[in-house]
């Protein structure tokens, strides 16, 4: 079966409740047409952009799937019908990446102030440092 990954940005007025209800329903629509959700991610509450729909802020959420093509066309018309969804994309990919997105991880907070570790430098990072131009 394909892969996919459907990001969509729900209400702002919406409960962690809600949101959890609105996921498995589109889980839902994706099993009964014979796919599996690999993987659901909850990216929180964010600031939008721009205004969509009178809203500033929107509930991010990340899914995984495998599935065939028509339960896709059907879990985007569902998503397109439904008022709590504002915004929704869907991609193929070619695998599934194990790891969490960045901004979505525990240190996102950490990545934000700059506290994040970074990683040690290459030994091309290294030769460019030691090379000086003069102007």
């Amino acid at each position: 079966m394909p892969l996919y990954e459907t990001v969509f940005i729900a209400r702002q007025d919406l409960a962690a409740e809600d949101i959890d209800v609105l996921t498995d329903n589109f889980s839902k629509i994706i099993t009964g047409a014979g796919g599996k959700v690999v993987f659901k991610e909850y990216w929180g509450a964010r600031n939008l952009a721009y205004k969509i729909k009178k809203n500033t802020r929107g509930h991010y959420v990340f899914l995984g799937m495998n599935a065939d093509h028509a339960a896709i066309v059907e879990l985007n018309r569902v998503m397109g019908y439904n008022e709590d969804v504002i915004r929704s994309a869907t991609f193929k990919v070619e695998e599934h990446k194990g790891e969490t997105a960045l901004f979505a991880s525990k240190n996102a907070k950490d990545y934000k102030a700059g506290k994040l570790a970074k990683k040690e430098p290459s030994k091309l990072d290294l030769a460019i440092d030691q090379v000086q131009f003069d102007i």
